[in-house]
């Protein structure tokens, strides 16, 4: 039975980077008292809410995804209530997640940068483990950086990323993002990298 006077969570949120993913909400303050949470999930295939392993009258705001929800085309609701002895506050749902749409893509890493009189060669791996049917593509933004008016764009498949056609003796700078093309044709753009500045040799 749920009592009006324990108020429930507030700021419900499902917190997603990189596919690693947690339901989040602010405590519910009693005084001196310690208030504890118990979160709940359903998914698209299965309607019923099932105990979410791990978070049953838990202490903490936060309450990371089992591996069991690790599929990311799934559709999920969450829902999660206070509870004080044997009282419990109302539940607050969230709104349907899905990975594959709502998790926030990290910048990929640059692993090394080689660099020749006419070109930058930068090597990159993705920010996560992609799964089978992942198309990934790398956009890369570049310009001079006496001229950072003017960018250049290229994209490529490849881990091995080829800036080319630059002036020798110059100084470049660039920033690379992930794009992740997925089965159902969504695209889920990543956050780009800081800028980083390499000067061409001279031939």
């Amino acid at each position: 039975e749920s009592f009006p006077h324990l108020p429930a969570p507030k700021d419900v949120v499902v917190h997603s980077y990189n596919f690693r993913s947690s339901l989040r909400w602010s405590p519910v303050q009693v005084d001196n008292e310690l208030v504890l949470y118990t979160v709940h999930f359903k998914t698209g295939a299965y309607n019923k809410w099932v105990e979410m392993n791990n978070c049953t009258r838990i202490t903490q705001t936060e309450c990371n995804f089992p591996m069991s929800l690790k599929e990311r085309r799934w559709t999920v609701v969450l829902r999660v209530r206070a509870e004080l002895g044997q009282v419990t506050s109302n539940w607050v749902e969230t709104d349907p997640f899905v990975a594959e749409r709502n998790t926030t893509i990290g910048p990929p890493k640059v692993n090394g940068v080689n660099v020749s009189s006419n070109s930058i060669f930068v090597s990159v791996t993705s920010p996560f483990e992609s799964g089978a049917g992942d198309v990934l593509e790398y956009h890369v933004s570049y310009w001079e950086n006496a001229t950072s008016t003017i960018k250049k764009e290229t994209k490529t498949s490849n881990t091995l990323i080829k800036i080319e056609n630059l002036k020798e003796l110059t100084l470049y700078c660039f920033k690379i993002q992930v794009e992740l093309l997925t089965h159902s044709d969504f695209q889920l753009l990543g956050l780009q990298s800081d800028p980083e500045c390499h000067r061409t040799t001279i031939s």
